[in-house]
């Protein structure tokens, strides 16, 4: 197979993917048919087979091959095949329960406030669970996931739209309107020493309670009045030295 035969199946492979059935490989295209190439790289490079396709493989086929089947606006890819009238379909027939993927640090967030799109214009859900999966480990490895009920979704007012043979669309998915694992227990935090101490004792009526900075200002005061003590003895030692008369020599020894 030489260089074009190759670069030529390479972009049936990429027409196929993005344009003739994107909901088996978990994609979502816009109106318009785009998809973000960092999603569609993603996708590629989950399959067997198509592990090796790059963005430099992308641009190697707009380069090379006439009037190719694909093409890229600013960060976005879409097949020249994609039919805008498959998307957006309001679903009549939902299934009771759908499943979704969140990040596992956005879960406790999730079920407080309820699930919102992120990356997308819609919460993406699936029939399939394996599916769900999927597309949740594409945004975190382990992600969380989620058994939304639909009966108790439609009661709120949220609409479903048909993305394909297993994908929905909706707008939201309220608190309280799907079921996920327990929260992880918070790990508890080491306590303090000052937790430990002993709480002041009530003093008895006559008594005191001698503290360290007691003891201190009394050894420091009583060494000040040492040191004065013996500071006023030499100064009146020193005055009656100065003034102490000298003796008179003998009238023999003059």
């Amino acid at each position: 197979m030489t260089a074009q035969q190759r670069l030529k199946q390479l972009e049936k492979i990429i027409s196929y993917i993005l344009g003739r059935n994107p909901a088996e490989f978990g994609l979502v295209p816009d109106p318009d048919g785009f998809v973000k190439i960092k999603e569609f790289l993603k996708v590629v490079q989950e399959e067997n087979g198509l592990k090796h396709i790059r963005r430099s493989s992308v641009d190697e086929i707009l380069i090379t091959v006439p009037n190719p089947l694909i093409e890229i606006q600013g960060n976005q890819i879409r097949s020249t095949a994609f039919e805008s009238s498959s998307v957006y379909q309001e679903s009549r027939d939902v299934p009771k329960i759908l499943f979704t993927c969140v990040r596992r640090k956005a879960y406790a967030n999730v079920i407080e406030k309820g699930i919102f799109p992120m990356g997308f214009s819609h919460v993406i859900l699936s029939s399939d669970s394996d599916m769900a999966d999927k597309i949740g480990r594409r945004r975190d490895p382990e992600p969380v996931r989620l058994t939304v009920q639909t009966p108790k979704c439609m009661d709120e007012g949220i609409v479903f739209y048909n993305a394909g043979d297993t994908l929905y669309l909706a707008e939201s998915i309220p608190s309280g309107c799907f079921a996920g694992p327990p929260l992880p227990k918070k790990k508890e935090l080491p306590a303090r020493i000052s937790d430990f101490e002993e709480p002041p004792r009530d003093r008895i009526p006559g008594s005191f309670m001698l503290k360290l900075k007691d003891k201190t200002a009394y050894g420091t005061s009583s060494q000040k009045t040492n040191k004065s003590k013996s500071g006023s003895r030499e100064t009146e030692f020193k005055k009656n030295k100065k003034h102490k008369r000298k003796r008179e020599r003998p009238p023999w020894r003059q």
